[in-house]
């Protein structure tokens, strides 16, 4: 990686001061600081991610054992320097090149912050930032041990005074009213890695796949990406194998509702790839909105109903909201899915940039296509 030079140095010093008297003279020391009023504020995302001390007892347990496998014979190492790809807006390309695993990272939003933390990179972590939920109760302690930013999506100015060497996080903090070019921060030494369903047209697992094994790759810790994407792989494979003996190849909608029509997850979505790759049958693969005529039209054997609970909702609530949009409207109940309750709902976290969550999301739509098949076993 390049070093930065010397005015660089000077640059970042003079934007801390900047930003401190910024700070002290409106008052923000705390709080979300992310524009979204709705939005709850960084000491109760830091409070709400605390752990118990059984929880962090069996996690210390787990990460030592990470450790003994990590160091065992046959372990893949990295050979640095190496070089990885990631993509942009309009599928830009960025090349980067690691000439040692990162040492200050900065993690934005959920999958980036939860990929690090799976992989037992907490120690790698200069700041985070953007988690929409708790993260997982076997990541708690790890996440409780690194700083989480009081601006959900951090400004280039916060940034510029982290000095991290890699940044990790999705497209949409690379925009002239965030972070700016990404290539700019390539340029100065910062290496960025973008999930890449959030920057290509066509979202896919195997992307997701790709990002896992990536860090994997950058971070020297192959064996733990490799598990983590064998586990989805092998998921899918097994229940695939079973529906198919079974015959079973159910017709699917994934809807989001969005006031009086509804998003649908289609072939080139990641929920649409999870549901043909589970034996699934998208009833529309092609329409990004479809309006109530076009439901009743597809007429699917399911329906998944995409809903998202922010940190300080009633998860339940907005589960039932988002379900009863469909179940309580007269002009749906002919609907097969409706008839036969097989209104199935799915967080956006496991199906959108889900990253780790994909195993979730995978086994959150098997269930939901398969009911009737023994799957509890297996995934």
């Amino acid at each position: 990686m390049k070093k930065k030079n010397i005015s660089q140095k000077l640059l970042s010093l003079l934007v801390a001061v900047s930003m401190t008297l910024g700070l002290a003279a409106c008052g923000q020391s705390s709080g979300n600081n992310s524009g979204d009023a709705n939005r709850i504020s960084a000491e109760s995302i830091r409070e709400d991610n605390q752990t118990s001390e059984e929880t962090a007892a069996g996690a210390s347990t787990e990460e030592a054992a990470s450790e003994d496998t990590e160091t065992s014979e046959g372990t893949k190492r990295t050979e640095y320097p190496v070089t990885i790809t990631t993509y942009g807006s309009d599928g830009a390309e960025f090349t980067t090149t690691y000439e040692k695993a990162p040492e200050k990272v900065l993690a934005v939003y959920q999958g980036s912050i939860e990929t690090m933390l799976a992989l037992g990179l907490e120690d790698r972590l200069v700041a985070t930032a953007g988690l929409d939920n708790a993260v997982p109760d076997e990541q708690k302690a790890a996440f409780s041990s690194v700083e989480y930013l009081d601006e959900f999506t951090p400004s280039r100015e916060t940034v510029t005074m982290l000095e991290p060497d890699m940044i990790f996080s999705w497209v949409s903090l690379f925009r002239d009213t965030t972070l700016g070019d990404a290539q700019d921060w390539i340029d100065n030494g910062t290496n960025i890695y973008i999930n890449t369903n959030t920057a290509l047209s066509e979202d896919s697992l195997e992307n997701e796949y790709n990002d896992i094994l990536n860090m994997g790759i950058i971070f020297d810790v192959q064996d733990r990406a490799e598990a983590i994407v064998a586990e989805m792989q092998n998921t899918i494979e097994s229940v695939k194998a079973q529906a198919e003996e079974a015959g079973e190849s159910p017709s699917v909608l994934v809807l989001e509702s969005m006031d009086g029509s509804f998003t649908n997850y289609n072939a080139s979505s990641l929920a649409g790839d999870m549901v043909t790759q589970l034996g699934g049958i998208l009833a529309n693969p092609d329409g990004s909105s479809l309006g109530k005529e076009d439901v009743i039209a597809a007429n699917p054997d399911v329906i998944f109903v995409v809903y998202m609970p922010y940190t300080g909702d009633d998860p339940e609530a907005v589960m039932n909201k988002n379900l009863n949009i469909i179940l309580e409207d007269n002009s749906l109940a002919s609907l097969s899915a409706v008839q036969n309750g097989r209104v199935v709902p799915i967080m956006l976290s496991e199906m959108y940039a889900s990253a780790t969550r994909t195993q979730d999301g995978i086994e959150t739509i098997a269930k939901g296509l398969y009911p009737e098949l023994n799957l509890g076993t297996n995934i």
